[in-house]
C-alpha cells in the first residue's frame, strides 16, 4: 500500500529543501519525523507537514495499517514558480532578485526500497 502527499508553492528554494529532504529519504516515517523535529531548518516544517499528510491519506485509504512499518519510498522537490523582483544598484542600474518556490512530493509505503 502506498500514499502520496504533495505541497505546492512553498516559499523556499528547492536547493534548500533538498538539503533537508536528503536527511530523511528512505527512512522509517516515525524516525524521520523525530529527526525533523530537531532540525533547525525552515524546510523541516514543510516536510513534517507533508509527511503527516501522507500518513493521513494512507489512513483514509486503508482501514488497517502498521504505522511502525511505513517508510518514505520516494521524496523529491521540484521547482515552482519564480517571483522576479528588481533592486536598485549603483550608477542607476537594477539587479534582479529571484524569489524561488518549491513543489514537494512524498510517497510513503509499507515496503522498503
Amino acid at each position: 500500500m502506498e500514499a502520496v502527499a504533495r505541497a505546492r508553492h512553498l516559499r523556499q528554494s528547492p536547493k534548500k529543501m533538498r538539503f533537508v529532504l536528503d536527511l530523511v529519504r528512505g527512512m522509517n516515517v516515525d524516525s524521520a519525523l523525530s529527526k525533523l523535529q530537531f532540525s533547525n531548518k525552515k524546510a523541516s516544517r514543510y516536510i513534517i507537514k507533508t509527511l503527516k499528510s501522507a500518513v493521513a491519506n494512507l489512513a483514509e485509504k486503508e482501514s488497517t495499517f502498521d504505522s511502525d512499518a511505513l517508510f518514505i519510498k520516494t521524496a523529491y522537490v521540484d521547482e515552482g514558480p519564480v517571483m522576479k523582483r528588481f533592486r536598485p544598484a549603483a550608477m542607476g542600474r537594477a539587479v534582479p532578485i529571484m524569489k524561488r518556490s518549491s513543489h514537494l512530493t512524498i510517497i510513503i509505503s509499507d515496503q522498503k526500497n
